[in-house]
């Protein structure tokens, strides 16, 4: 909790920071690339550990290759000005920190697919401005005492989170939130609040989240509060990813995901079987590796009819694999070429055989697969909706592919899915498949 006394201080210090700033200072040469703003201006507590954040990001950006100014002056807030930059990083803001022309250059600026990355206490700031409310996700409620806790990483795709351990042990000031951002933003981190002291958020406390939000991207994280956090290597792969998502060097389905249960969450491959040869490798991280083939992994215990797949996959290099959709339950690979439908992942071939195509018979539209899809090291997330005879592709968040099935013999009504070994020189990597079933009633929009 703020006392008066800590509040006022922050206030000073705040001022005469600002009365040594004049506008940006760029921290690297203008051709470096893409350019993001580092803002720290506080109007309520300020943080000591502003120095090593601004230092930290600097940093990053010589490692990630944009270009880092940095100001505690609101007037850069201008229209002209922040159209430079690919993305603002609200570093432990607080308080009133713009003026109403101010937000409304940050509004526009937002609106036009500006970048968004609000650290720590960019939660704590402009609660009277609705607009920025909806950006940052959430406002800052309360925290108890700087402590260890243990966060769970929910997205394992997303490059914020994809590098990190599944319960990631760390030590912060562990906020509290007015609400839950889950129904809002899609959650990439939450803290299990058995593991501390003081989360009144009973049980689903998120603390990390991205969302596509009017027209720009919105990344905010509530770790950052020590000194500490931007010399620790996670935290600082954390918020490099953060950063590379937002000015737009990576992309992440960023969609609120709510209601979908693991088929494979990385440590149980129970209700799976193998047809054909070759198989995929579990590794302790919980990513399924292929090896040999051809054959494919199958989720044996249930069809379905009506849902929504997800499921992360990383390229190792030029390889091929694919989902598979609508087939009878057989131990015969063959027989998912011949009665379903494969979604592909190749990063070379014809337009109806490459990453995104429903595999011979519809290309994805290219242009935008282009723009969504992140290149082979790196993870990317597929939603595969089935409604009735009507198959939906999305590549991190992107519609690509709109296909409707006329063939009998391939009726999407009814299926199992599974994700293929293709030959013994492709290593696709395959991460959290996860399912939603949905009503039978066939949607007509996306």
């Amino acid at each position: 909790m703020r006392s008066t006394s800590r509040y006022a201080t922050g206030i000073m210090g705040a001022a005469l920071l600002l009365g040594c700033v004049s506008g940006p200072a760029s921290s690297q040469d203008d051709a470096a690339g893409k350019r993001v703003l580092v803002f720290s201006k506080t109007a309520g507590f300020r943080h000591d550990s502003i120095p090593e954040g601004v230092a930290a990001v600097q940093q990053l950006g010589e490692q990630g290759g944009f270009t880092v100014d940095a100001t505690e002056n609101a007037g850069a807030f201008t229209s002209s000005n922040l159209r430079r930059y690919a993305a603002v990083v609200f570093l432990s803001t607080t308080g009133d920190v713009l003026d109403a022309r101010q937000q409304r250059a940050f509004e526009g600026y937002i609106r036009a697919g500006g970048g968004y990355v609000g650290v720590h206490a960019a939660a704590d700031t402009e609660y009277d401005w609705a607009f920025y409310g909806g950006l940052a996700g959430a406002y800052f409620q309360s925290h108890p005492a700087i402590q260890p806790a243990t966060v769970h990483v929910e997205d394992h795709a997303h490059p914020a989170t994809s590098g990190l351990e599944r319960a990631w042990n760390r030590t912060d000031e562990w906020y509290n939130y007015r609400s839950n951002p889950r129904e809002r933003a899609h959650v990439l981190a939450s803290l299990d609040e058995s593991s501390y002291t003081g989360g009144t958020m009973r049980g689903d406390h998120p603390i990390a989240w991205c969302q596509d939000y009017q027209g720009g991207r919105s990344f905010y994280t509530g770790g950052g509060h020590t000194k500490e956090s931007f010399a620790e290597p996670a935290f600082r792969e954390h918020l490099l990813g953060g950063i590379r998502w937002a000015i737009g060097d990576a992309q992440a389905d960023c969609r609120p995901e709510t209601g979908y249960r693991p088929l494979f969450d990385g440590t149980s491959l129970d209700g799976w079987r193998q047809a054909g040869p070759g198989s995929f490798t579990l590794s302790d991280d919980g990513t399924l590796t292929s090896s040999g083939g051809m054959g494919m992994l199958w989720y044996a215990a249930s069809g379905f009819s009506s849902y929504s797949l997800k499921l992360d996959w990383k390229m190792a290099g030029d390889d091929n694999s694919g989902v598979f959709v609508g087939f009878p339950p057989s131990d015969d690979p063959w027989s998912a070429v011949h009665n379903g439908y494969e979604i592909q992942i190749d990063a070379t071939d014809a337009a109806d055989r490459t990453t995104g195509a429903v595999y011979g018979f519809k290309s994805a539209d290219l242009t935008k697969r282009d723009r969504a899809l992140n290149p082979p090291g790196e993870w990317n997330t597929y939603e595969i909706r089935v409604e009735g005879e009507r198959l939906r592709v999305w590549l991190n968040g992107v519609k690509i592919n709109d296909f409707t099935n006329t063939d009998p013999a391939r009726s999407l009504v009814d299926g199992h899915f599974g994700i293929q070994n293709h030959g013994a020189e492709d290593e696709v990597s395959f991460r959290d498949i996860r399912i939603k079933e949905l009503p039978s009633k066939v949607s007509e929009g996306d």
